[in-house]
This record gives C-alpha cells, structure tokens and sequence, in this order.
C-alpha cells in the first residue's frame, strides 16, 4: 500500500512537471510572438542616399556598361519605381526636403558652403527626431551638406560643433561635414573632428587663403586632376577643393578610404543595436566628384573613373545589407536606396568622366541631369526593399522623397502636427504595393519650379538664367522665360513644348502650383 501510495505521488510529481512544461512553453512562444508582432510594427529603417546618380547608371534601370549586382539584387527583392523624384535637382535642397518633409524652397534652402550654419531650424523635428521618440537608435554616417553651427557665430572647428545632426533627432554621427569637394577636408564624430591634434588647430576660409597649403592655382603641378576655378583652392590629397583650409594635418581624410570608412561604422552601428530598432541614414559621397575610388575598383567598368565608381557604390551597399544579413535583420529592415538628384558627367574636376562615357546614358531617356528642370534632373532610381511585408514588382506611380517622412510616421502609427513636415503626403501603401497609386501632384524644384500631374509635367517661366549648367556642366538647364508644358505620356525626352496647345492645362497647374507655395499646413494623403 506504501508503494503504491509512492508510486501515485511521482506520477503526480510527473505530471505536474509535464504541465509547468507546457505552460512554460505556452509563455516563450506567446512571448516569442509578441516579440516577432513587436519587430515587425517597428522595423529597421535604412536609407541609402547616392550622391548624382542617375536614373539609368546601374542595371536594374537599364545600365550595361557598369556592374551593380548588389542593387539589381535589392531591387529584385523589392519594388523598383519607375517615376520617383528627388526634391531637388541639388543635393542640399533635397536633403533637406528629405529629413523635414518640407521642400527647400520654403527655408531658401540653397548648395550650401562648406563652413555654412545649419538650416533645419530646432522648431522642425526630422525624420530622425520622430523616431527616435518612437524608441528607435538613430545615425547618419557620411555626407552631410546642411550646415553645422549657429548662425550668429562662426565654427570654431578646434571644439564641439553645435548645432548638428545630434541636435536634430540623430543619436550618432560620422560625417563628412560638407562634401568631398569643399574644406575642411576632415571627417566628423559626434560633433567633433576626428583625429584633430590641438597642437595643429584646424582653421576654414571661404573668402580669402589662409595657411601655407598650396592651391590648385598657384601649383596646378601638383594636381592628380586638373580642375575649374571654383574648384582649385587648397590642395589636399593631390585633389584641389573649394575654399580654403590652414592646419588639420592630422585630422584630414583620404578619399580613397572612404569606402571602408564609412561602411565601418555604418556596420558598427548596426552591430551596437541589433537588439534595438534603428534608423540608418547612410548618405554616400559617391559619385560625386572628387572621383577617386579606391584601388581594387579602377578598372572594373567600362565607363573610365565615374564607372569605377559606381561600382565601389555599389559594393558598399552590399556590405551593409550583408552584414544585416547576417545578423538575420534584413527581412525586417525596410530599405529605401535612392538619390539626391540626377547625374552630371564633369562637375568640376577633369577626371576622364565625358571621355570615358562610352555612349553611356546616366539619366536614361529623361532630358537633363544635376540642375536641371528637366526631369533628369529629379527623377532617379528608387528602389524599396523590405521582405516581411513587400512583394517584389515594380511600380509606375508618381513618387517622392519628401513623402518618405509621412509614410514612415503613418507606418509606425506616429501622429503628426498640421504645421509639421508640411510638403510630406502619406503614400505608405504606394511605397510598399507596387500597384497602388501614388502622388496626384508631385513639385520638382531646380533654379524654377515644375510641376507634376500625372502625363502633365508644367516648368514654370523664369527671368533666371544660369549658362554655366549648359556652358560648363554640358546640361540643359530647361530654364526659360517662357512657359513649358509636356506630355510625358507621349514625350518622355520633353522635346515639344504644348502649353500654346493646352492653355487650360498650363491655367490648371499654374494655379496648382501657386496653392501649394502657399500651403502652411501637412496634407493627409490616403
């Protein structure tokens, strides 16, 4: 009767164990399922922003002559926009459009100088500041071109650079502070020069030459490229630069490391907060000149200096989504890989680029390029990768980047104020269904404004005139006094102006567009 009795209460025993299991098991998976929901409503964010890339240099839109299969694999995955824009045919304005969703023309947003202030004004949270209040870590490694500092003071470069990206949303930074073309020709970190001996203070000059580096005038021997006059102050690395830079020895860059530079830290990041959801703005300073890839790129396309590249471009996005690979994020990472404007060939340095094109067309069909009206000037690749919840395919709806913003917000549930991110319409379902419809309206700022609407593309009339985009950069500026209507159903290369045609449709986006200039509020789109 004992043993039986004993028996009785190890099978209980048993039993009870058995059903803790159960219940234990019960728990990790329900909390394996939260996690799994939790991750999937807040999905890592990356955005890869090329510098001048044109719609039609790399292979998934066409191009033959350069390789660029890490892209062409993103786009493969994901879905390719046929008809997605820039905010600008300039880098500074589109940048700024992008992190604010509000377009440039609204803060004169211009090209800036390479020791200008910042211009995303504190009142004016960014891409970042959103969700770094939704819980996510925020970065941007790479080029930076919006300014740094208070306006009423000058950078002082040998301290703390405030105001910054830091102080707008971004929780890290490694930056090239303008671009590679302009001084000081250093890299960032957090606010401070990396590298920087105090022994050797770093000092920038935008109005006259200070310190004993040759320039690019005075000592042309010394050049790896021959430049134009804008471009030929202060020597550094062989390369002449705009403006002028006294001390910093230690602190300056090579431009040739600048692809393990970059997708170092672009990497360290990500390995720092897996754990975490984060927002990566990894905004390249390829292709834009100084072209100077590294060695193990020279040579790898058939398209001279500008091809080698886009190649490095290239290998360096598939670093990245690599390394997210390998940390099993890429699945839940939406990835939006893009442009700041359309392509330019010589944009001041001579580096082989108009020699070595090879019949090559960077921007595709489209009339026009960097700077221009036209719709080279704006319409780039743009390609969104996102495998947990996009279907592969491609999509002919009319896009923007400004719209990154509010898409983002509407995607993560973030409510937004009608006074914030004004320019930016909600096309979240666009961005992750091919076949959904995207923007009615659609603004393309250059040195005019044009407008979009559906076929219709309105360039409205301006007393501007700037020969140098035609003179120097060999662009059509698409620049006019008078008023310029397309059809781009029927005329994708803008060739036969019809607004004498259909002055209905010219009144139509005239009124249009002065609406919009004068807009003060955020318009909730689908």
């Amino acid at each position: 009767m004992l043993t039986h009795k004993l028996c009785n209460a190890k099978q209980l025993s048993f039993i009870l164990f058995l059903l803790s299991c159960v219940g234990l098991s019960a728990c990790n998976n329900k909390s394996a399922h939260e996690t799994s929901t939790q991750k999937l409503e807040r999905p890592n964010i990356v955005i890869f922003y090329v510098d001048d890339l044109g719609y039609q240099d790399i292979g998934a839109y066409g191009a033959s002559a350069v390789k660029t299969p890490n892209i062409d694999k993103l786009a493969a995955g994901g879905i390719r926009f046929t008809d997605a824009h820039s905010s600008s045919a300039t880098c500074t304005p589109s940048r700024y459009s992008l992190l604010s969703g509000e377009y440039a023309f609204r803060n004169n947003a211009a090209v800036l100088k390479g020791d200008a202030a910042l211009i995303i004004d504190p009142q004016k949270p960014t891409i970042a500041n959103i969700l770094q209040d939704k819980g996510y870590k925020t970065a941007v490694v790479g080029k930076w071109h919006l300014g740094l500092g208070d306006i009423n003071s000058p950078v002082d470069w040998n301290m703390r650079v405030s105001p910054g990206p830091n102080e707008r949303g971004f929780d890290y930074s490694f930056l090239l502070p303008a671009t590679g073309d302009r001084v000081p020709a250093v890299y960032m970190e957090d606010g401070y020069v990396v590298d920087l001996d105090a022994n050797d203070p770093l000092y920038v000059s935008y109005e006259q030459k200070i310190g004993n580096r040759p320039t690019g005038r005075e000592n042309p021997e010394l050049l790896r490229q021959l430049a134009d006059p804008q471009h030929s102050d202060s020597i550094i690395n062989g390369i002449s630069r705009i403006g002028f830079m006294q001390g910093g020895q230690s602190a300056q860059w090579h431009d040739e490391s600048f692809y393990t530079v970059f997708t170092d830290k672009a990497n360290d990041f990500i390995s720092r907060n897996q754990q975490d959801p984060f927002f990566l703005f990894f905004s390249f300073h390829d292709i834009h000149v100084p072209r100077l890839p590294a060695q193990k790129f020279i040579g790898k396309s058939d398209l001279g200096i500008r091809g080698d590249a886009i190649i490095q471009m290239d290998y360096i996005t598939g670093q990245i989504t690599k390394h997210l690979s390998s940390l099993n994020l890429l699945d839940n990472t939406l990835i939006v890989f893009t442009s700041d404007n359309g392509p330019v060939l010589n944009d001041g340095y001579e580096d082989g680029a108009v020699l070595d094109n090879a019949g090559h067309s960077p921007a595709g069909p489209f009339r026009g390029g960097k700077y221009s009206a036209f719709e080279g000037g704006t319409r780039v690749p743009t390609i969104l990768h996102y495998p947990a919840r996009v279907e592969p395919g491609v999509s002919n709806s009319l896009m923007s980047q400004v719209d990154i913003y509010a898409s983002i917000a509407a995607l993560l549930k973030i409510p937004l104020k009608p006074v914030q991110a004004i320019d930016s319409e909600n096309h979240l379902k666009a961005w992750l269904d091919a076949d959904v419809k995207g923007r009615e309206w659609l603004v393309e700022e250059s040195y005019t404004l044009s407008l979009r609407n559906h076929q219709w593309k309105y360039i409205a009339p301006t007393e501007i005139d700037m020969p140098w985009i035609a003179n120097d950069k060999k662009i059509e500026s698409g620049l006019s006094k008078e008023v310029q209507l397309y059809d781009l159903s029927t005329d994708i290369g803008e060739r036969k102006n019809l607004a004498e045609v259909y002055p209905e449709v010219v009144k139509k986006m005239q009124l249009e567009l002065v609406k919009i200039e004068n807009q003060t509020a955020r318009i909730n789109a689908q």
